[in-house]
C-alpha cells in the first residue's frame, strides 16, 4: 500500500473521529479534506480549490434547490397544510386505521409542495400528536407514522435529494424525477397496508375517530373543504411536475415559477402578508446557505481523496467483493443504509455516491435505477437512531408525556417497509425506469 493510499484511509477514519468528537459535519469534511490533502501534496491543493468551489456555486441545475425550499416554505409558513390534515383526518376518521393514513396522505402532499422533513413533521407533530392521544392510539405507531410521513418528501418530486443525486451523477434532474414518482407513491402504498391491516390485526392499536365527531361536519362539507384547500397547492404540483417531467420546462425554469405560484396559492387563501414572506425568505436562505456550505465543504474532501488515489483504493477493494454487480450493489446500499446512522443524506451523496460512480460507469448500470434505489435508501437515514433527524424534529414538539423511546420504537416498523421498499425496486428495476422511458427522456 502507497503512502498516499494510507493517507486516503486515514482522510476517512479523521472524518469519523471528528464526527464522533461532535464536530459540525462541513468543517469535518474541510478540516480532513485539507490535512491530509496538504500532506499528500502540498499547497497544490489549494490551487485546485478555487476551481471546484466555483464549479459548485455556478452550477446552473441547483439554482432550483432555494426556488423548491421557498415554494415548500411559502405553504407550511402560511398555514394551509394545517387546515388540509383537519379535513383529510376527518374523512378518513371512520376507518380503522384512518387517522394514521391521512397522516400518510398529508406526508405525501406536503412531501410534493414542501419537500421540507422538518416542516412537515413539526406540522404533523403539532397538529395530530395530540389527537391521536386523546383517542387512544397506540403511541409508538403514532410517533412512527408521523416520522415516516414526514420522510416521504425525500423521494417523492420536487426532492432536494433527487437534485443533488442528479448532478452526481450526470443525468437529468427531470429524469430522476420521473423515476423517483413510482417508487414514492408504492412507499406511501406499502405504508397505508400497513396501518390498516394494524387496524385487522391490532384494531385497539388506531381507532377509529368517534362517530359523534365525525358527524360535527357532513360528508359534504368535508369534501368541499377538502377541494377548496387542497386543490391549489395540488395543481401547483401537478403544474410544476408536469412541466418537468413533460419535458416542457427546465427544473429552475418550472422551481421558478412554483415559487411564484406559491404565492399566488397563498394570497388566493388569503394568507399572503410580510410577515409570512419574511419568514419564508429567512427559512429559505437558512436551509440553502447550510446546504451549500456542506456542498463546498465537500468539494474539499472530495479533491484531497481523488488526489490520495481514493478512487484507486475503493476500486481495488470492490474486486474482492463476491457477486459482481449485484454483490456490489448490496455493498454499497449496505454501506449507505449503515452511514445513514451516524451522518447525513448530503454527505452521504457528496462522500459515498462518487467513489461508486466510476466503478457503475464502467459496469454499464443503469444510473437512473440505482439513483432511485439511493433515495430510497437516503430516506431511511431521517428514521434510523441515534442521529435520524426526524426523531429530533418529533422530540422537539411532542408533549412532555411521551418518551423518546416511544418514538424510536415507533420508527422500527417504518424503516422495516422502506427497506422492503428499497428490495422491490431493486428486484423490479421498471418500476424506476419505466416512466422516464415511456415518456422518452
Amino acid at each position: 500500500m502507497s503512502y498516499d493510499e494510507i493517507l486516503a484511509i486515514l482522510c476517512i477514519v479523521s472524518f469519523f473521529v471528528l464526527l464522533a468528537f461532535g464536530m459540525p459535519v462541513a468543517l469535518t469534511l474541510a478540516v480532513s479534506g485539507l490535512f491530509f490533502g496538504y500532506l499528500g501534496f502540498g499547497a497544490g491543493l489549494f490551487d485546485l480549490l478555487p476551481a471546484r468551489i466555483f464549479g459548485v456555486t455556478a452550477n446552473y441545475t441547483l439554482i432550483a434547490i432555494p426556488l423548491f425550499v421557498f415554494m415548500g416554505a411559502m405553504l407550511e409558513k402560511s398555514k394551509i397544510a394545517d387546515e388540509l390534515m383537519d379535513v383529510i383526518g376527518h374523512l378518513a376518521g371512520g376507518l380503522r386505521g384512518g387517522m394514521g393514513i391521512g397522516i400518510i396522505i398529508v406526508g405525501v402532499l406536503m412531501g410534493a409542495t414542501t419537500g421540507i422533513v422538518g416542516a412537515t413533521i413539526v406540522t404533523l407533530g403539532l397538529l395530530t400528536l395530540p389527537a391521536l392521544m386523546r383517542r387512544n392510539y397506540h403511541l409508538p405507531t403514532a410517533c412512527g407514522t408521523i416520522c415516516a410521513s414526514g420522510t416521504l418528501g425525500q423521494i417523492i418530486p420536487p426532492s432536494t435529494i433527487l437534485i443533488l443525486l442528479a448532478d452526481i451523477l450526470g443525468q437529468s434532474v427531470g429524469t430522476l424525477f420521473a423515476a423517483a414518482l413510482i417508487p414514492g407513491l408504492i412507499l406511501s402504498g406499502i405504508f397505508c397496508i400497513y396501518l390498516l391491516t394494524l387496524g385487522i390485526v391490532k384494531p385497539e392499536w388506531v381507532p377509529p375517530v368517534a362517530l359523534e365527531e365525525r358527524e360535527a361536519m357532513s360528508r359534504r362539507d368535508l369534501w368541499l373543504a377538502a377541494l377548496r384547500i387542497g386543490l391549489p397547492p395540488i395543481s401547483l404540483v401537478l403544474a410544476v411536475l408536469g412541466s418537468i417531467i413533460g419535458g416542457i420546462a427546465a427544473p429552475t425554469e418550472a422551481a421558478s415559477m412554483g415559487a411564484l405560484g406559491s404565492i399566488i396559492v397563498v394570497m388566493i387563501a388569503g394568507r399572503f402578508s410580510f410577515s409570512v414572506l419574511r419568514e419564508t425568505t429567512l427559512a429559505t436562505t437558512r436551509i440553502t446557505a447550510g446546504m451549500m456550505f456542506i456542498l463546498i465543504c465537500a468539494q474539499v474532501f472530495a479533491l484531497a481523496f481523488r488526489g490520495l488515489h481514493g478512487e484507486q483504493l475503493v476500486s481495488d477493494l470492490f474486486n474482492v467483493v463476491p457477486g459482481g454487480v449485484n454483490g456490489i450493489l448490496i455493498f454499497m446500499m449496505a454501506l449507505i443504509f449503515v452511514l445513514g446512522f451516524f451522518i447525513e443524506w448530503i454527505e452521504i451523496s457528496y462522500i459515498v455516491v462518487p467513489l461508486f460512480l466510476p466503478l457503475l460507469l464502467n459496469l454499464n448500470v443503469d444510473l437512473v435505477w440505482v439513483a432511485t434505489l439511493i433515495a430510497l435508501n437516503l430516506q431511511t437515514s431521517f428514521l434510523t437512531p441515534p442521529f435520524g433527524w426526524a426523531l429530533f424534529y418529533l422530540r422537539g414538539v411532542a408533549p412532555p408525556e411521551v418518551a423518546t423511546i416511544e418514538i424510536y420504537k415507533g420508527v422500527v416498523p417504518f424503516i422495516g417497509l422502506q427497506l422492503i421498499a428499497l428490495v422491490i425496486v431493486y428486484l423490479n428495476p421498471g418500476i424506476a425506469t419505466w416512466l422516464p422511458r415511456a415518456i422518452g427522456w
